[in-house]
């Protein structure tokens, strides 16, 4: 029991540890990408933090995973470096027996893989989908990012803002280019704001500005001076976001029997499978032979990981495009790699293997 109890705290050490530094370097890729397409206009600089929460329930399951893999296996090589290992066997304990401890970290991290996986993933999958499209259907105007082009009504409306205020209520230094009836009208102005008239319509008003009116292919040009001069903006309708396999809930997955449907399964119960598997193979993985160096079973790790994570992509796209039937699918890439997990359990545990010569 003292060495149990030591065990999981150790493991949870560095779980916490590895987790950390996993978020934090997944979160800053993902919040690069995100400040580049809000600094490019693709979405609002305000959408950046829900999308980014969204993005990390998204990965949290592989995150954990990997977690869960990796702390198993530093702890226990750790154990065999400091000759803990020695202590343990002296003991009269197998290897085998670091079953039960791991077992009983594990099991809740499985859990919270398959909470995630099975539930919370897809949700934030779809509502990643519906908050861009509200993001979307909103007016020209409360879409515009000072200082960089954005289009509207699918590139027949062009506008550009060099100030804007918070409430986007006043605008300055402001161009409009749009195409209406197969003219090019160009807009400039020095300054405006928001107006809504009483039916509810939404209107931009320039003031002190000037328009450029051309017909493109004839010589006809005209060039209008103003002082006051409005131009209509639309919120856009919200669509709903598509019921794609990877946001639907796991209870209407179930009912659905399309190949789609089936892949986005198989990947979902695959997630808690392999996390508690490579677990397992976390333990006669962490043997370290100090003539073979201390890094050789950290490699041999991450290729393992790598092979089991491609299979399981590799299955997900075959049962999607109807190449492998969903129930061989669900069970061959887990037993796969369950032959490797026993064949290094018997090399740990076996004085000599079957095929070994004796030697007189």
């Amino acid at each position: 029991m003292i060495f149990e109890r030591a065990a999981r705290r150790e493991f949870a050490q560095a779980a916490a540890g590895i987790s950390v530094a996993l978020l934090a370097i997944l979160t800053s890729t993902q919040l690069i990408r995100l400040l580049k397409d809000a600094a490019g206009g693709t979405i609002a600089p305000e959408a950046v933090a829900s999308l980014l929460g969204f993005a990390a329930l998204n990965f949290m399951p592989v995150l954990l995973s990997l977690t869960l893999f990796v702390s198993i296996l530093l702890s226990l090589s750790r154990a065999y470096r400091d000759s803990e290992m020695v202590v343990w066997f002296s003991c009269g304990q197998p290897l085998t027996a670091w079953m039960r401890p791991v077992l009983k970290f594990s099991l809740p991290v499985v859990l919270a893989i398959a909470v995630l996986s099975g539930f919370l993933s897809p949700w934030a999958n779809y509502s990643t989908a519906d908050y861009k499209q509200k993001l979307a259907a909103r007016s020209e105007l409360s879409q515009v990012s000072p200082g960089a082009f954005r289009e509207a009504k699918k590139g027949r409306r062009v506008f550009f803002v060099e100030a804007l205020a918070e409430d986007a209520s006043k605008v300055g230094n402001v161009f409009v280019a749009s195409l209406q009836d197969g003219k090019l009208g160009v807009v400039m102005s020095d300054s405006g704001h928001q107006e809504v008239a009483e039916n509810g319509d939404r209107f931009v008003v320039l003031e002190h500005g000037r328009r450029y009116e051309v017909e493109p292919g004839t010589p006809a040009f005209k060039v209008m001076e103003f002082e006051r001069y409005r131009v209509r903006t639309e919120d856009g309708e919200a669509r709903p976001a598509e019921n794609s396999p990877n946001r639907m809930p796991i209870t209407e997955l179930v009912s659905d029997r399309s190949n789609q449907a089936r892949g986005e399964l198989l990947w979902r119960i695959g997630m808690p499978v392999s996390a508690l598997i490579l677990a397992l193979l976390a333990i006669p993985l962490s043997y370290v032979n100090p003539r073979a160096g201390r890094s050789i079973n950290m490699l041999i790790a991450i290729l393992i990981y790598a092979i089991y994570s491609n299979l399981l992509s590799v299955s997900q796209a075959w049962v999607a495009q109807g190449k492998l039937s969903f129930w061989v699918g669900v069970w061959a890439v887990h037993a796969l790699m369950l032959l490797p997990l026993f064949l290094m359990f018997y090399q740990r545990i076996a004085l000599r293997m079957p095929w070994r010569r004796r030697k007189a």
